[in-house]
């Protein structure tokens, strides 16, 4: 926690938190672009975000890009912030995001935790029913998880399974499972009260895809990272996502760590 509050004590470091929070998955190229400060200057203080396990790298081809990792803030919320005056708190967010006119701009969402369990127990927590209903509050996803299988979701405890089109992609036991997200549904669209319309335009949007990578950290640590990409940019998609998956992958290490879950909503 001290890296985490010394890595955000300071101005730049938190405007490039910023630039990432805006548009997730930049180079550093990208991110120098429209600040004042050198290509020296932004790589130290990447280095420092790093440390803390506030931004995290992932190449791809040639390229580095970086990504705001929320895992830390989160847990400081989950210590700090009780359920109801969290809620306090994301309604003043959202007032000051209105008020200022902030767009969301992401079209991808990554989440890296480190998790005290074993590559093979995190895998069976990601594909084994058991595990699954107690972190998604009795809900989630089912399969038998092999690259081309079906996926059927369930959105609540004491709701039915419905196949709404998701396949896996990928699944390589202890090591990476990827599969496509479902379009926006209309049992999804009667919870928040959108209109048939709304819903039929929301469903012109293209199919994201979301993809977990499992790797061993040292010692009894292993780290995963969550990328749901695809997304677009201000999107109802992209908003729930960035809310609900942060508190299903919280829940989910808790789960591994200590046999308990949190209470999810």
């Amino acid at each position: 926690m001290d890296a985490v509050f010394k890595a955000l004590a300071d101005t730049s470091r938190r405007r490039l938190l910023d630039s990432l929070n805006r548009d997730n998955g930049q180079t550093l190229r990208e991110l120098c672009e429209g600040l004042d400060m050198t290509r020296q200057a932004v790589t130290k203080h990447l280095s420092v975000l790093e440390a803390a396990g506030l931004v995290e790298t992932v190449r791809r081809g040639r390229e580095k890009l970086h990504y705001l990792n929320a895992a830390p803030i989160n847990e400081i919320a989950d210590r700090w912030i009780g359920r109801y005056d969290r809620e306090r708190a994301r309604a003043l967010a959202d007032l000051k995001r209105a008020l200022e006119g902030t767009d969301v701009s992401e079209t991808s969402f990554v989440y890296i935790s480190y998790i005290r369990t074993t590559p093979d127990r995190l895998w069976e927590a990601l594909t084994g029913p058991a595990f699954i209903s107690r972190y998604f509050g009795g809900g989630g996803p089912r399969s038998d998880w092999t690259p081309g299988a079906p996926i059927e979701w369930k959105v609540t405890a004491d709701g039915e399974y419905n196949d709404w089109g998701q396949r896996v992609l990928e699944a390589e036991p202890g090591k990476r499972l990827s599969y496509t997200w479902h379009n926006y549904e209309q049992e999804v669209a009667d919870m928040f009260g959108w209109s048939d319309e709304k819903l039929a335009e929301l469903r012109k949007e293209p199919i994201s895809k979301i993809t977990f990578e499992i790797e061993p950290a040292g010692g009894a640590t292993v780290k995963l990272t969550v990328t749901h990409e695809g997304l677009v940019a201000g999107s109802e998609m992209i908003k729930g996502v960035s809310e609900g998956w942060p508190e299903i992958l919280s829940n989910l290490k808790t789960l591994l760590e200590s046999g308990e879950t949190l209470p999810l909503g």
